[in-house]
Formats: structure tokens, sequence, C-alpha cells
């Protein structure tokens, strides 16, 4: 993706509003239960999200009908199903955006065309399997008003994949990711595979992040010399399992979390349960990172790690069906070697 400005004036205006916010039977969270429950009137909203705008003004107004234009959004995005375990869609920190801020702040990942996967399946997987379980996952963060998700993806891959080769899990410097990759554009998004492939062309070892906070915001490198302690990446692949999303799940199984790339448009308005509709394949713009699966129940499902903090969906999580290439989750899938 090519970095703009078309929306640096959304960025500052957005991010003055966002202060910091302290499958099988799916649990919705908090959210869900305070807002969701019975109609919420704006004032309600502002309180529970700690807004800031000043009642009666231009932007006070603006975001109102924003917020009046999601609700109309959710009862379309809810009417499609009503089964217990489908996605269910609703009020959430996103519902006073426009949708085309939404895209601008948080939709800027793109992805390079992926060959497509060509090994064995593996066989004799199981039924359910979560790297959570096995204590390598980091805890999820919010990557705040930065199209900065495609760094938040490839750094988690890389933290776990250290992990699972018997080191402590350590969370390792996003920020570092996001003022040096030179082949992507910072908070005006980027690429999983382009980060990856700097890593690997230029063995920049990724410090921990307490050594390299995140600022949310594009800045200067700071480079550190090669005697410097840090985790490099030896070698990666990036490949399309759309039609074969259960080799998919022996690359998750064998490799460790996976950076995959999505269409993640109607995200705004999710609250819990496992998505089945409302988005696409080929149409790239959101990087997560896939931890796990589960086919025990009626619909399986791929386990998502996102990086808008922990107050949403499944607790910082989205679950998304397993088969039919929902939301684009099997494009372009990246595993990391160290």
């Amino acid at each position: 993706m090519r970095g703009d400005h078309r929306y640096l004036v959304v960025l500052a205006t957005v991010s003055s509003l966002f202060s910091p916010l302290c499958c099988q039977n799916v649990s919705f969270n908090e959210t869900w239960s305070k807002l969701n429950g019975s109609a919420v009137d704006f004032d309600s909203y502002r309180e529970h999200f700690q807004r800031m705008y000043e009642v009666n003004s231009e932007e006070f107004n603006r975001r109102h009908l924003y917020y009046q234009d999601s609700a109309k959004r959710h009862e379309y995005l809810n009417s499609f199903s009503s089964a217990p375990q489908s996605a269910k869609y609703g009020t959430n920190k996103f519902s006073d955006l426009s949708q085309k801020e939404f895209r601008g702040l948080y939709l800027r990942a793109s992805a390079d065309r992926a060959p497509p996967f060509s090994g064995l399946k593996t066989e004799g997987l199981p039924a359910k399997f979560d790297w959570r379980d096995k204590a390598v996952v980091a805890p999820v963060q919010d990557q705040q008003a930065c199209g900065s998700c495609w760094a938040f993806s490839v750094v988690g891959a890389m933290q776990s994949v250290h992990a699972i080769g018997g080191s402590p899990l350590e969370q390792l410097s996003i920020q570092q990711v996001v003022d040096c990759s030179s082949q992507n554009n910072g908070c005006n998004g980027g690429s999983p595979a382009r980060a990856l492939s700097w890593l690997k062309q230029t063995r920049e070892k990724l410090v921990p992040q307490s050594e390299y906070p995140y600022k949310a915001k594009t800045g200067m490198c700071h480079f550190f010399a090669q005697s410097h302690g840090g985790i490099a990446v030896r070698n990666f692949t990036a490949l399309d399992f759309s039609g074969q999303e259960e080799a998919m799940m022996g690359q998750l199984v064998e490799r460790g979390p996976l950076a995959a790339i999505v269409d993640a448009v109607s995200w705004q308005d999710y609250l819990g349960g496992i998505i089945q509709h409302h988005c696409s394949s080929q149409w790239s713009n959101h990087a997560v990172l896939v931890v796990g699966y589960n086919t025990i129940g009626d619909i399986p499902y791929w386990i998502v790690q996102n990086s808008w903090g922990a107050s949403w969906g499944n607790d910082g999580y989205v679950y998304i069906r397993i088969g039919g290439n929902v939301c684009g989750i099997a494009d372009s899938v990246a595993a990391v070697v160290l």
C-alpha cells in the first residue's frame, strides 16, 4: 500500500477521540452486555467510551450522525443469521467513526500476491488446537489510530515462534518495524510479506518492546549495533491456502501462529461470535495473527488475534468460519522461521 496524505487530518482528529480504555458457547465482552442489551443513547455512549467532544459542537453533531448510521448497519448485519454461535454486530468503540474514517485509520494493510500452497496436507490433526494453551502467544495489544496492523501480525508471529523454540515469551518491538521497515509506510500501511522480506534480507534484530516502546506514530528509525541482542528472521513463507484450509491448519500446528491478511471492513461493528458473512476474499486490507482453530462444534472456526485492544470482539479476538475462505483468511498466509 502506498502512503498518502488524505487521512492525516482524520488521523489527528480521531487520535484525540480515543483515550486509553482501561467458540463453543461464545460469551460476548462487557461492551455487549452494557451497551447492546437495549437501545443506547449517545450520551451513555460518550460517557462509556470517554469521548471528550463538546456537546452541540460541529464535531458532536457529526459523530452523533455516524453513531446513528452505525445502528442501521448493525440491524442489517445481524439480519443474516440467528444461530447462537453466529457473529453479532453492535455498538463498540468504533461506532462514532464514519466507515471512511475507520478504513483510513485501521485498515491499512496490503497483500502481495502469494503462490498457492502445493505441499502435502498434515495427517492426524487434532480437532482443536490453540497456541495460547501452550503459553506462547503474547497478550492482545492496541495499534490505536495508526495503520500498523501489518507490523503487529509479523511481530506477533516472531515472538510466538521464538517462544515455541524454548525461549521465554517476550514482547518484541513493533515500533522498530514501523519505523525501520523501509519497504513499508509506517502508520500509513504496509505488507506483512514485505516486512518479513526486509527482516530476512537485513537480518535486523528485533529488540524487546521495553527497549523500543510503541508510540502509535511513525518515527525515525533507531539503529542498534550488530552486537546488540535481539531476534532475527532466518526465513519465511507466504502462501495462498484458499481452497486448502485444512492444509493451513497443518501449517499452524507445525510452524506456529500465522500472519494473515483479511477483509475487515465489517469488523468495525463486530462484537463476538463466528463470522460467516459480510466479508470477502481478494479485498485484503487488514493484517492479523491466526493462533488456533476449533472444528468440534457445528461451525468450525479460526481463532484470530487482532490488534484493536482487548475491549474489542472476543477479548481482542475474532472467530472466522473455516471453509469458503471467509474474509480472505487464506489468501496470503505467512509463517516465520527464526
